[in-house]
């Protein structure tokens, strides 16, 4: 079984119900997930995930120097960042793959799926 990192990409621009059109788009969005979610956990392949602030919360460290620098904001301007992930354990890509698509499916963004590259 490798670890996959599947992230949940979504615009920098949030309304008020986030990257949803509605309330009820949001409200069903997140029930579809926590369906998803369990599903996960129940077929075993569920490590973890969570939701993340918009990017704007971020503070970046640079401790590459004599003393760390520290900045307010992303890392990167972009016009989408990460909104969210799940850590998965499959036991390949192509697994990995069809529980991006559900997953996509379910919180309704786009997600990217990486390996782990196990050298930890």
């Amino acid at each position: 079984m490798t670890h996959y990192l599947m992230s949940v990409h979504g615009a920098a621009e949030r309304n008020e119900f986030g990257d949803y059109g509605s309330k009820e788009e949001m409200e069903q969005a997140f029930a579809d997930t926590g369906a998803f979610n369990e599903r996960l956990q129940q077929q075993g392949y569920w490590v973890f995930a969570g939701g993340l602030q918009p990017a704007g919360t971020a503070t970046v460290v640079d401790g590459r120097g004599d003393s760390p620098v520290i900045t307010d904001g992303p890392y990167l301007e972009s016009k989408e960042y990460i909104g969210g992930f799940w850590v998965i354990d499959a036991p390949d890509l192509d697994v990995a793959l069809k529980l991006a698509a559900e997953g996509s499916k379910a919180c309704r963004g786009v997600v990217e799926v990486r390996p782990f590259d196990g050298l930890a």
